[in-house]
């Protein structure tokens, strides 16, 4: 983070412009909508700031700027003048005293930059790229203008108004920012509002949320890693959390996109170090819910396969705890799909199994035999540990040993490696490449294929 976002109170505070041009009435026209106390120095001034001086009865010093004769008590100065020695000379003034101070086009004499900026009356969205890319930020702040309805700001008044009334209702501040969460979600369906809309759906919602508790479980599939191949869905859940509890196959660009004060709790899941027992994740589950919270259980691919999200509902039904499901993209069809390896094809691959290559007990209990067949796929999760034994067995029970074989290290990122060889050297290959977890085994004709229609690199 370059720059810090930080919104100030300049309400009656003493603001110095420099600058008597487009830029500096520009700038002061934006800090006039917080009623900042503005000064003005040029030696020359354009009709057009000395119109808006005189209309806002603003103090205008007009001459030489003196570095030594200015106050010490302003809250910002802003530099809009082309003239780079007198930019130089505010910069260190403001800097030795402790002032905000905002150099136009120069970034690195700045303490503060203006973002873009969408105002919808009590509601201010600002967008910064830390003076990098201001034309990408207004392009940002274009988009958000469209999302947001042009009656916001009667919203945000009404809120205010209801404030205390919602304090009074809810002793617990979680259950408060709920409440104004499922609010804000319903009325955003609206295609307009008024005052008397709002206060329908606001007391409609007052009683239902006083009457019934808030807890509840969200089952989301986080994907194989990309962050872009989230669901809608789950993004909106990630975004509503007040604890996450996430497993390693978590990327860590995914992480960023939970809710920022969300209490985040890692569960582990590495192979043989589980940092929590599943029982003990269970009960997690149920112990916050049962607070009143809203509980996201993130999980790498989707929370049905190999995710033992099976087990972790059936414990909340016990419980009677709400909860949610929200299916994530496979690692396996994932992590095949960047590598360019179809998981059917109808010359080579009717059919696709799925298996988990961790051992029970020092045992892997799979159908080798019936699974030898030379027409299908199988795709195996967390089987890098046993590849040697897997690929033994396969072989010892019929498999053909030139069947193709590859394996996929950290799909759908951009740290992506992906081997291929046949199923009789494809335990060498990983072990000379050092491939490590987390990887997808796949096993088939189908991974022929890949030399023609890789694309991800």
């Amino acid at each position: 983070m370059k720059r810090f976002p930080l919104f100030l109170t300049l309400n009656e505070k003493p603001v110095l412009v420099v600058g008597g041009g487009e830029i500096a009435e520009r700038k002061i026209k934006l800090i006039l909508k917080a009623d900042a106390k503005v000064e003005v120095i040029a030696n020359e001034f354009s009709d057009e700031l000395n119109n808006l001086i005189k209309k806002n009865k603003l103090k205008k010093i007009q001459g030489k700027l003196v570095i030594s004769e200015l106050k010490k008590d302003y809250c910002l100065i802003i530099a809009a003048t082309d003239n780079k020695v007198i930019n130089k000379q505010l910069y260190r003034f403001a800097k030795k005293n402790n002032i905000f101070i905002n150099v136009v086009d120069e970034p690195e004499l700045c303490t503060c930059t203006f973002g873009s900026i969408v105002d919808r009356g009590d509601l201010v969205v600002s967008i910064s790229s830390g003076g990098s890319a201001p034309v990408f930020a207004r392009q940002l702040r274009e988009k958000i203008e469209t999302y947001l309805p042009f009656n916001t700001s009667e919203i945000i008044k009404f809120s205010s108004e209801m404030r205390n009334k919602v304090i009074k209702t809810f002793n617990q501040f979680n259950k408060r920012r709920i409440f104004w969460e499922t609010f804000f979600e319903r009325i955003s369906n609206y295609k307009s509002v008024n005052p008397k809309s709002l206060r329908k759906e606001f007391l409609s919602l007052l009683r239902k949320t006083k009457s019934k508790d808030t807890g509840e479980v969200y089952l989301v599939g986080a994907g194989p890693g990309d962050p872009d191949l989230l669901t809608i869905r789950a993004l909106h859940l990630m975004q509503k959390s007040d604890i996450c509890i996430y497993d390693n196959l978590v990327s860590k660009g995914i992480l960023e996109l939970v809710r920022r004060d969300s209490e985040m709790v890692y569960a582990g899941k590495l192979r043989s170090n589980h940092t929590i027992e599943q029982s003990e994740i269970n009960s997690l589950l149920i112990k916050y819910a049962k607070s009143g919270k809203r509980v996201l259980r993130l999980k790498g691919g989707d929370p049905f396969i190999f995710g033992r999200g099976g087990e972790e509902i059936s414990e909340l039904m016990q419980h009677k705890i709400k909860f949610q499901v929200v299916p994530g993209i496979t690692s396996a069809s994932g992590a095949a799909s960047y590598a360019g390896i179809p998981l059917t094809h109808r010359d080579f691959s009717q059919s696709c199994v799925f298996l988990t290559g961790h051992e029970k007990e020092g045992n892997l209990n799979i159908d080798w035999k019936g699974l030898a067949s030379n027409n299908q796929t199988i795709v195996i999760y967390m089987g890098l540990n046993s590849l040697e034994k897997i690929t033994s067995s396969f072989i010892q029970n019929g498999m053909k040993k030139n069947m193709p074989a590859a394996i996929i290290e950290n799909g759908t990122s951009y740290q992506q490696r992906v081997i291929s060889s046949t199923i009789q050297n494809i335990y060498k290959k990983a072990d000379k490449e050092k491939i490590k977890s987390p990887a997808i085994i796949i096993i088939g004709e189908v991974v022929r294929l890949r030399k023609k229609i890789k694309w991800f690199t």
